[in-house]
């Protein structure tokens, strides 16, 4: 793979590749419904969330749904699928949005990464890191590092044995870290999260 030999230059990347071989990035089809499995899937273990994202399907026949079926699902029926009131308000939200401004491939294509995220996150219930994870793993974009992320801050802390410092230093000391394996730092978190074990669902 393209990545290989560049993040190869880090040896304690170097050492992950070895050990859990190539990742690849893929596109997903529905951008909007993969915004939404996310917003559902915050906060809970992998197993939670596909329940209820099962449970969501049944609503509709085990098939995916239109935004349009999503926004005229009554709040009701969806809440008994197992989300919060806050998460059916957003999943509808993102359904709304969709229907009036659109996020296909043709859209966000033309975009930037932060063009995207500036974009998403006008959706009431879209943070920049739901963004960022549509960006990586629906869009396929190589070159996102999440510095937000709790899972790959500690990777990088423990991976590069950071000493503990306050908050702000030790962000600076982890992007610094990052900024050498772009333009391919989404593959580099990939490598993080799987050395963590918590790679987001």
């Amino acid at each position: 793979m393209h990545y290989v030999a560049h993040l190869s230059k880090d040896r304690k990347l170097k050492k992950l590749i070895r050990e859990h071989g190539v990742f690849r990035l893929e596109k997903k089809k529905n951008l909007w419904l993969y915004l939404c499995y996310s917003i559902m899937s915050q906060q809970l273990s992998t197993k939670v969330a596909r329940v209820i994202r099962q449970r969501f399907l049944d609503l509709y026949d085990g098939k995916e749904p239109t935004p349009q079926q999503v926004v005229d699902t009554p709040f009701e029926k969806m809440r008994a699928a197992g989300m919060s009131n806050a998460k059916v308000n957003y999943v509808q939200n993102v359904a709304r949005f969709e229907l009036v401004k659109g996020m296909g491939h043709k859209k966000l294509s033309k975009m930037s990464d932060e063009e995207v995220i500036a974009y998403l996150t006008q959706i009431k219930g879209v943070g920049r890191w739901t963004a960022e994870m549509l960006l990586m793993f629906a869009l396929g974009r190589e070159d996102l590092f999440a510095i937000d992320d709790l899972g790959l801050q500690n990777a990088v802390i423990g991976l590069y044995e950071l000493k503990h410092r306050k908050k702000k230093t030790m962000q600076a000391k982890i992007l610094e870290i990052s900024k050498q394996w772009s333009p391919y730092r989404t593959y580099a978190c990939m490598y993080l999260w799987r050395w963590k074990d918590n790679k987001p669902a």
